[in-house]
């Protein structure tokens, strides 16, 4: 059955209904986590947290670890244990950055209303691997390896460019056409029924197409450092984010791994332009002069056009 460790269940992964491009993003971040996380935007209600938490239990078996809005340094960093010390006793506590690296993936909800210190941090981790703590008597450093990935509604607030940088990926999840909202009904209200039995069919076919993307998942990060990237691919990139104004280098590095990611899951022999073209929106759409201004973060038919020049199609 999908159930997670504290009873709760969770839709499968592999029947959450459309959001493709959010859950490609998923799945590349998986694939090179130097990607350096996911951003996911988008108003409430469209299955933002389902996903990443279905995700999650596809891929790791448990669901992420979940940042809550008012944590403290103690709470995100470790510290030391509070019952410990009343009885004399030094004991740190880790904290939930050490349990995301054991568990796999870090959730952050509403990413844009945690402080930015913390956000800061976290991102640095992600990128350095290291988890380096000096305050209060503690002073340790340890090698951390985890997913990330970050919700927000644009109507709450943005993040500061700086930090909407740091995150590798971007996407936003759109809503559903009437014929999807239909079949993401249907889906809902199956699932809801199969779970009040003691076999089902249904469940099984989804575990089995969730244990299908897993396997698939495995092997393409297996093959993925080994896979070629030829030089012409590396100039389109190049060429990509000049064209649209691409703020410093980090989206094109990151539109690189991601792409190479994609050869891998595709079953690729070296990562052609085509695998390109499809990160290019995911990797550059946040890294634009406007997103400073608190434009939204649409990659639309100009983008398009632009890009489709350099590759060949408009």
């Amino acid at each position: 059955m999908t159930r997670a460790a504290n009873g709760v269940h969770i839709l499968p992964y592999a029947r959450v209904v459309g959001q493709a491009e959010l859950k490609l993003a998923l799945q590349l971040n998986h694939i090179v986590p130097r990607i350096g996380g996911v951003l996911i935007a988008g108003p409430r209600g469209t299955a933002k947290s389902t996903l990443v938490r279905a995700f999650a239990l596809m891929a790791h078996g448990e669901l992420p670890v979940t940042l809550p809005i008012n944590a403290t340094d103690d709470r995100v960093l470790g510290g030391w244990d509070l019952d410990a010390l009343i009885r004399g006793e030094a004991r740190p506590q880790p904290g939930l950055l050490e349990e995301a690296d054991g568990k796999g993936l870090l959730y952050v909800d509403e990413v844009n209303l945690l402080d930015d210190h913390l956000v800061n941090i976290i991102l640095d981790v992600v990128s350095t691997g290291v988890l380096s703590v000096q305050r209060e008597g503690l002073a340790t450093a340890k090698h951390l390896s985890f997913g990330l990935v970050g919700t927000m509604n644009p109507e709450e607030g943005g993040l500061r460019p700086q930090l909407l940088d740091r995150f590798g990926l971007m996407v936003t999840a759109g809503q559903l056409d009437t014929d999807a909202r239909r079949h993401m009904l249907r889906t809902v209200l199956d699932f809801e029924q199969e779970l009040t039995k003691q076999e089902s069919d249904w469940l099984a076919a989804a575990e089995k197409d969730d244990a299908d993307v897993r396997e698939r998942l495995t092997d393409a990060r297996r093959r993925a450092p080994y896979l070629h990237v030829p030089d012409d691919v590396l100039r389109l990139c190049a060429a990509a984010a000049e064209q649209v104004d691409a703020v410093g280098q980090r989206g094109e590095i990151v539109a690189m791994l991601a792409a190479r990611a994609l050869a891998a899951l595709e079953g690729a022999d070296e990562v052609g332009p085509g695998h390109l073209r499809r990160v290019l929106p995911m990797a550059l759409r946040h890294r634009r002069p406007e997103t400073a201004h608190g434009a939204v973060f649409d990659w639309g038919p100009d983008d398009e056009a632009q890009v489709g020049e350099l590759f060949g199609t408009v």
